[in-house]
Formats: structure tokens, sequence, C-alpha cells
């Protein structure tokens, strides 16, 4: 099993350490729904340095992820971030993954911690002469801070104007004296921004950060307030929403799938798209008490199979279990009663349209 940087560091704060992604990582330190709280309401931090980081150089790089991802990467200008995936050739999905434009036929691809390996020889196999495809992952750590208290409890570590960051955009600076990748990004809808910093940095930036928040009562966050806040808004997690099987459309990701330009799989998917979907990624709100899990059946009040659950939890924001998953049309419509399978009792909920929290 692979370590963070930060391991000890993790576990000296208390840490309840579990393998995800081959990686010994925090699931909680206080405790879950303290540290999503947390997060809503102030200010914390989680070690995400699992990701994956390559970059891509050379001429030809534009076109190469023209053809490679869904998004239309022409879009993009130096200091600007895409969502986006990797297509198959089977109508799902290689993985999800960011697009930083770092200049000129320059890019930096953030990938799942889990696709590493898989992602580079996907990318691998399809790069012409001329690019330069690194895979860095090794070298880097990456620190999510996230909340609404983010930027006052940052702003000085940093000459950057964190206020003034727009969503999805990034800048070269530095976080506590260390050279930093600055992204206005993350995957909790709270807010905040994720630092990018050489392996050899990493210790001195978390003190930093940590001496800066203090003031603002930041913590350390585990990887479970992760999951639970990224799935009150709705946020796709490769391996139970999205993978190898499932398309873009489906996932309800038309948005970061452009014709507009020729991708990989692009006619299979353009088809789909005018013929329309036979189901589709959507949300629901349990009725009834029990918490829906990935794998569980979804069905109708005639007891028959409409689709399958993807993820699951209970929402410490809205006291209430909430879910996601694959429902045959018509079932997907709003307020739809449907019925969850938990252990042989058929629960009622309702879907329901991420994000689950007003904005």
């Amino acid at each position: 099993m692979k370590k963070l940087v930060l391991d000890q560091v993790h576990q000296d704060l208390g840490g309840k350490m579990v393998d995800f992604a081959g990686f010994n990582m925090p699931v909680q330190y206080e405790g879950l729904k303290a540290e999503h709280i947390h997060v809503r309401e102030k200010v914390g931090v989680f070690d995400v340095s699992h990701m994956g980081e390559f970059f891509v150089s050379g001429e030809g790089s534009l076109e190469f992820l023209q053809k490679t991802t869904s998004n239309d990467v022409s879009k993009l200008s130096p200091g600007k971030i895409q969502y986006s995936c990797l297509p198959n050739n089977d109508g799902g999905i290689v993985d999800d993954l960011l697009v930083y434009c770092l200049g000129e036929e320059e890019y930096l691809l953030v990938v799942n911690a889990s696709n590493i390996e898989k992602d580079y020889k996907w990318l691998d196999s399809h790069r012409p002469e001329g690019v330069k495809l690194d895979d860095q992952s090794a070298d880097w750590s990456l620190f999510a801070v996230q909340g609404p208290k983010a930027s006052e409890a940052l702003q000085s570590t940093t000459e950057t104007d964190l206020a003034a960051m727009k969503y999805y955009t990034f800048e070269m600076g530095e976080i506590g004296g260390a050279e930093a990748i600055i992204s206005a990004t993350g995957y909790t809808g709270a807010g905040g921004f994720e630092i990018y910093v050489k392996n050899e940095n990493a210790q001195k930036v978390w003190e930093a950060i940590f001496a800066a928040g203090a003031d603002f009562d930041i913590k350390p966050i585990g990887l479970g307030a992760r999951d639970t806040l990224r799935m009150e808004m709705g946020f796709c997690l490769y391996g139970n929403d999205i993978d190898d099987s499932t398309s873009p459309l489906e996932a309800g990701l038309g948005w970061i799938t452009k014709f507009s330009k020729d991708f990989i799989n692009s006619d299979a998917l353009q088809t789909q798209k005018e013929l329309g979907v036979n189901r589709r990624l959507t949300g629901f709100v349990m009725e009834d008490r029990g918490i829906p899990r990935k794998d569980y059946r979804i069905l109708n009040a005639d007891g028959e199979e409409i689709g399958v659950v993807t993820s699951g939890t209970q929402s410490p924001s809205l006291n209430k279990a909430i879910g996601l998953g694959y429902l045959n049309k018509p079932y997907n419509a709003p307020d739809t009663e449907i019925f969850i399978e938990v252990r042989n009792k058929q629960l009622k909920a309702k879907v329901s349209k991420p994000p689950f929290l007003a904005k």
C-alpha cells in the first residue's frame, strides 16, 4: 500500500487510516458528521495527494487532447480549467478528469488515483509522435482547502489574490514560501481551493496552511466527509456513478460532451444523443428510514426493477438519506415515487434532481 508524504502527520492527528485506491488514507479524524458540517460552515483541509498528475506538452498537444477528451479543449486559455472525461471505444468512460491549460500546447491532467496506470496506458496508446506525456503523480502532493472561510484562512500564506479568483481558474504562485499551483476548484460544493505542491514542500505548506487558518478554526478532514459532501452536490464518483460501461450522456455529462469536434467514439455518442437515452443517472431522497447503498435495486410500485443505486449516504446537512442511481425512463422524472430494496424491504423514496442542497 502506498503512503502519502504526510502519512505520519495524519496518524499523529488521530486520523483513522484505510486503504483507498491502493493508498493509506485518512477516512476521518473526529468523526464524519462533525467534519462534514465543519467544511459546510467553516474551513477544512483534505490531503488528496493520491490523485494523479499527467503533464502533456509539445506540438500537437491540443489536437491530442481534443481527440481523447470529450470537452472542447480549444476553449481553454492559460489559467483556465475544464472538467472532462476520457471516452472509451464502447460508449463508456475511461475516467473523468480536470484539464488545466498551462500555456500554448502545454497542459496538466488531473486523474483519479485508482485509474492512474489505466489512464496513462490509454492516453499513451493514442499519443502522436511529438507529444510528451509525463506521469508526475508520484512527485506531487495535493491539499484541498474547502469551505466558506477558505479564502480568508489561506490569504496570509500567499500574494495571490484568492478572493478575486474565479471558479475553475488557477494561478502559478506561492503558498507558505513554496511554489504552488493554486486552483479555485474542489469536490465539495462548499467553495475553496486545491493546492498542488512538490512533495519536498508538502510538510512546509501543510504547516503554513494550518498556522494561517488557526484563527478560522481550520481542521483536517477525511475521505468520509469528502464523499458525503460530493454526494450532496450530486458530483459523480468514478467506480460508482460512472465507469467503463456508463455513457457520459446517461450520466448527465452531456454538458462536457461537445460534438462540435471529433473525439473517440463521438459518432456513436452523437447517435445516442439523437435517439435519446433509456436510463439516466439521477438523485433521490429517502422518505422511509434506511440508507441506500451501491448496487441496491430500485423498484417501481409493482416491485419491478427499474434501476440501480450507485451511491448513497445519510446527508449530514439535510439529516435525510440521499442517493444517486441509474433509473429507466419514465421513472427518472423529478418527484416520481420509487422504492429502494434494502435488505428485502421496499423503502419509499422520491426522485430529486441534484444538487440536494440549495445553492
